[in-house]
């Protein structure tokens, strides 16, 4: 596979196909509740215990790509 052909933020890509979504600049609570799945309070209560970094963006926008893929990739279970 060629580097141009690999998703530039691949977690995230394969969670938006799976929800049949596409991929946004940025994304607000609301969003990611919505594609997590979750309440808005639990996407808060993510952001206050510092397990997702939000960011101060223009208008409602809270997260770009990079940090939802981030999420993820952190967010894997050890057993």
């Amino acid at each position: 596979m060629d580097q141009t052909d690999q998703p530039a933020y691949p977690l995230l890509e394969a969670l938006l196909r799976i929800k049949g979504l596409t991929l946004q600049a940025t994304y607000t609570n609301r969003d990611v509740a919505a594609l997590f799945g979750v309440s808005i309070r639990a996407i808060q209560a993510r952001i206050k215990s510092g397990d997702l970094v939000a960011r101060d963006l223009p208008g409602r926008a809270t997260f770009l790509p990079a940090d939802l893929d981030e999420y993820l990739r952190k967010s894997r279970k050890v057993r």
